[in-house]
């Protein structure tokens, strides 16, 4: 297991996700336990890109359940049907969301998030598991090479459960 990250003092988020996507794959290799890796993927991600708070939020009596994060205090439990992360699940896509202000039933639980990425996580037999869920405290943060890079990291995850 890896105790620190490699990153290149960037801000070209495409090459940040090149490079520890690799070291996220090798933290988590041979560990077993799941709740163990959801913390170490979140810290890493927080460390390299220094998101506002990003974490999961996994599927547990019907409802999505905070999981393992980084950042501030966050909302515990989130309907299917509410905020961006419900409607992650329920679309079963990929949602960006440049202004959370403007989307319809957003959930506020940091009056400093200004805008949003999550994407789904499915298990083996093709359901949403949970939802890996990045916020920003900058308007319009996130862009399709965070899509595509968050992407490889749920990859590595799906792998998990």
């Amino acid at each position: 297991m890896t105790e620190s990250l490699f990153v290149s003092q960037t801000a070209d988020r495409k090459k940040i996700y090149e490079e520890i996507t690799p070291q996220i794959a090798a933290l988590v290799e041979g560990e077993t336990d799941l709740t163990a890796n959801l913390a170490n993927i979140a810290a890493a991600l927080k460390e390299a890109f220094g998101f506002f708070w990003i974490g999961f939020y996994v599927v547990k009596e019907n409802q999505l359940v905070l999981s393992a994060f980084q950042g501030t205090i966050a909302c515990t439990r989130i309907d299917f049907n509410r905020g961006v992360c419900g409607h992650c699940y329920t679309a079963r896509k990929t949602v960006v969301v440049p202004n959370v202000e403007e989307f319809p039933g957003h959930i506020a639980c940091s009056s400093a998030s200004k805008s949003e990425i999550v994407l789904p996580v499915f298990d083996k037999n093709g359901a949403v598991a949970m939802v890996l869920d990045a916020d920003s405290d900058r308007l319009d943060d996130f862009s399709e090479v965070d899509a595509e890079g968050l992407g490889k990291i749920v990859r590595i995850i799906e792998k998990l459960i």
